[in-house]
């Protein structure tokens, strides 16, 4: 089985062992659940990860919660946005000569951050603390942080959102901090390192 019929999985290895269990790479043609598995809890870590970025493309641009920074022509549409990520990890193999799905893992791998801040609050005033952020949560913000960087980077933009895309997930691939997601990752684990 390939994904989008195209690209293989077999072979392709999660290098991170917090992270083995929560990235699925058991291809489906059609990637393409229809939420069956909503509300069943850590269920979206048997989802196939491409599947996740799918979902992930269709909640645009929420930035701090306000939704300005929308594209305006997804909310939703799960045709679309399959196409988005079928351009996008074309554009992936164009680029780099590699397989797209292997190149996406690697970018998620190295833009998931380790830890993250909390606040606490101690008679009255509030620190910051560092916490370790657990793996399902990692992916999580990896996959969040990718495609809103994208999203943004492509609001009022010539550029269409499936290049951004595919700069974003190889600038992450890379450990480029031209990758918004590894730039959050760099400032957040800098944050918590001088919290602790």
């Amino acid at each position: 089985m390939k994904a989008f019929n195209r690209w293989d999985t077999e072979g392709i290895k999660v290098q991170d062992p917090g992270l083995v269990s929560y990235i699925n790479l058991e291809a489906t043609i059609v990637p393409k659940t229809g939420a069956r598995y909503a509300g069943n809890r850590f269920h979206k870590s048997r989802v196939f990860i491409v599947e996740r970025l799918i979902n992930k493309i269709m909640v645009t641009g929420h930035k701090s919660k306000k939704h300005y920074r929308s594209s305006g022509h997804l909310t939703g549409k799960a045709q679309k946005a399959y196409d988005i990520v079928e351009k996008t990890f074309g554009m992936i193999e164009a680029k780099l000569k590699k397989n797209p799905i292997e190149v996406f893992v690697g970018a998620l791998e190295n833009a998931a951050q380790r830890e993250e801040i909390i606040t606490i609050e101690y008679g009255g005033a509030r620190y910051p603390k560092a916490v370790e952020c657990s793996p399902q949560r990692r992916v999580d913000i990896a996959l969040r942080l990718m495609t809103q960087g994208a999203y943004q980077k492509s609001f009022n933009s010539k550029k269409s959102i499936e290049s951004y895309l595919a700069d974003e997930i190889i600038a992450a691939y890379q450990s480029s901090s031209a990758s918004i997601a590894i730039s959050k990752k760099l400032e957040v684990e800098r944050q918590a390192d001088s919290s602790r």
